[in-house]
């Protein structure tokens, strides 16, 4: 069953909003002319997109860098969907409408707001200006600066939608999450706990503090420790991991409880998860980002009141797009990456 939230909160009764410039025919972008390593990300000058029908136009303050945006630099990810080049790639953003569908559109002009783009379909966040669709935004949490809100759409919403629309997350349930300190992980490991459940995380040395003040009850040093010597009978498995090297995702199975579920979010590498959890008496499925303003809505909600934070981990001008991807693939980072695009 899906999570109903609020709908969108209407702007504080009194608030006069500073009109925004009209945006200029042209803008500074990162973009790609194919496929490739981290050098087919070039600076670019482009034209503003501009909105149709639904759509919000927005002046982007900041942008996030997430693991599908370099999947998809190097020919992964959603390349094949990219319907022309030179593309701009990104999903998130946090920024100031610049046009609405209608003038009685709960966020109008001057609101801000964070989100995601529509990328492949339309040029991404990694722009001055990003056409996002009406549904998929919100407004921006009053207590994050655009740099912090911009880590936070993918990343919350697919932690969201794992673990609350898909785990079910409730008190006593047993879940294990690899990769707890990653962009999605961190978000997982609090919404988990959030909602009462049991977390193990695996992580790093570094992060192991770090995870238990998120809210994970156990964290698995994964450089010392096998995860199987900590984690049973558990209820659902998160797995951000995918079947590696180490073979995260074959191990998971023997974790879970008869019945359990896999939640194998990282894409090709394991073919036949579905198969192999059936013929080990368990449950799996994948997971894909649905941008849902109102979903996002009550992650910002729970941002304000202090129940869940981002963590920013690096933050690179958009010049420097290509040094964030390559922070980014060295795997290390602790919560999100994101790109200053303009001042606020």
């Amino acid at each position: 069953m899906r999570f109903r939230p609020l709908r969108p909160e209407p702007a504080p009764t009194g608030t006069v909003l500073t009109p925004p410039a009209a945006p200029p025919a042209r803008m500074r972008a990162q973009v790609l002319d194919a496929v490739g390593d981290t050098a087919v990300l070039r600076p670019a000058e482009v034209e503003v997109p501009a909105p149709a029908l639904s759509e919000v136009l927005v002046r982007v303050v900041a942008a996030g860098v997430n693991q599908i945006d370099a999947k998809t630099r190097t020919g992964a990810g959603v390349s094949g969907q990219i319907c022309h080049y030179p593309a701009t790639l990104g999903y998130d953003f946090s920024g100031v409408v610049v046009k609405a569908p209608f003038e009685a559109y709960p966020f109008p002009p001057g609101t801000e707001v964070f989100g995601m783009s529509a990328f492949p379909r339309s040029p991404g966040s990694y722009a001055e200006y990003v056409v996002a669709p009406a549904l998929s935004i919100a407004r921006k949490p009053a207590s994050l600066s655009h740099v912090e809100a911009a880590g936070v759409p993918l990343a919350a919403l697919t932690a969201w939608g794992i673990v609350v629309e898909t785990a079910l997350a409730h008190e006593g349930q047993r879940i294990l999450i690899h990769a707890g300190s990653g962009g999605v992980g961190h978000f997982a490991v609090q919404f988990a706990a959030y909602f009462g459940a049991h977390v193990i995380a695996t992580g790093s040395a570094r992060n192991a503090h770090w995870l238990r003040d998120l809210g994970a009850a156990v964290v698995v040093d994964h450089s010392t420790q096998r995860f199987e010597e900590v984690a049973t009978e558990v209820d659902v498995v998160i797995d951000l991991v995918g079947n590696d090297s180490a073979q995260t995702g074959t191990r998971s199975l023997a974790v879970l409880r008869p019945g359990g579920l896999l939640i194998e979010v990282p894409r090709g590498t394991w073919p036949g998860f579905t198969e192999d959890a059936a013929a080990a008496g368990v449950r799996a499925t994948g997971y894909t980002v649905i941008p849902d303003g109102g979903v996002l809505a009550t992650i910002a909600r729970l941002l304000d009141s202090g129940a869940v934070q981002v963590y920013i981990d690096r933050v690179f001008d958009l010049a420097d797009a290509a040094d964030a991807h390559a922070e980014l693939e060295r795997g290390h980072a602790r919560g999100k990456v994101v790109l200053r695009v303009s001042d606020d």
